[in-house]
């Protein structure tokens, strides 16, 4: 991967539905190169894949939180496949230190906030859970 292509995925990261000629004008290609950069990325698993980024007007009125679980040994698997099924867990990454599993929740409410807690809490190999709601965003690298 070389600095052109990094300037792409930055660009792709921030509007992933830019056209082709546009990436290319802005990063001073031609449009069937910047297509076959976009194809050989796809095929060595650096673009996994493109999604739908949530606005900021759906961002506002959600609550959002980051909790983190200390798991019981052993006990990994199952608790993230528990997380799995709970479709306000939107990412969930092993960590270091303190915590074991680190997931980030988005819910509509405080209440189902409170609720997907006492489920998560519940969750067979879950020790103790420690959880900070997000108050606002400071920096998205990822906003164009």
């Amino acid at each position: 991967m070389d600095d052109t292509d990094r300037r792409l995925l930055a660009l792709l990261q921030a509007n992933a539905r830019a056209p082709t000629a546009e990436l290319a004008r802005r990063l001073g290609l031609a449009r069937t190169t910047v297509v076959a950069r976009i194809a050989r990325l796809e095929r060595q698993g650096v673009v996994a894949g493109y999604g739908v980024r949530l606005g900021r007007r759906l961002e506002q009125g959600a609550v959002r939180a980051w909790c983190a679980l200390s798991v019981q040994p052993r006990s990994n698997a199952a608790v993230l496949r528990a997380l799995e099924r709970l479709p306000e867990v939107e990412e969930v990454f092993t960590v270091s230190g303190q915590f074991d599993v680190l997931a980030f929740l988005r819910c509509e409410t405080h209440e189902q906030l409170d609720a997907l807690l006492d489920r998560i809490g519940q969750t067979e190999g879950v020790d103790h859970t420690q959880t900070s709601i997000v108050l606002s965003r400071k920096l998205d690298r990822r906003q164009a």
